[in-house]
C-alpha cells in the first residue's frame, strides 16, 4: 500500500470515529441565523466539505497564477 493511501485512510479512519463518538445535538448561530439541534455528526461532514471546497477553490486560484508567472517568465 502506497503512503498516500495509507495515510488517508488513516484520517478517514480517525473522522469516523470521532464522528461516531459525537451523536449530541447543539445550537449554531451564524450571524442573524440561528439554528438549533444540529447533531454533530452531520455538522462535522459538512464543515470538512466546505473546507476542501474552499482548499480546491484555492488551489485552482494558485496553479492558474502559477501558469501565468510561467508565461511571463518564457516571454522575457
Amino acid at each position: 500500500m502506497k503512503l498516500k493511501t495509507f495515510v488517508i485512510v488513516f484520517i478517514l479512519l480517525v473522522f469516523a470515529i470521532i464522528l461516531f463518538q459525537n451523536l449530541e445535538k447543539v445550537s449554531i448561530q451564524l450571524l442573524f441565523w440561528k439554528f438549533e439541534m444540529i447533531p454533530l455528526f452531520i455538522l462535522f461532514p459538512l464543515i470538512m466539505l466546505i473546507g476542501i471546497f474552499i482548499g480546491f477553490l484555492l488551489a485552482g486560484t494558485r496553479k492558474k497564477k502559477q501558469k501565468k508567472i510561467k508565461g511571463s517568465r518564457e516571454t522575457i
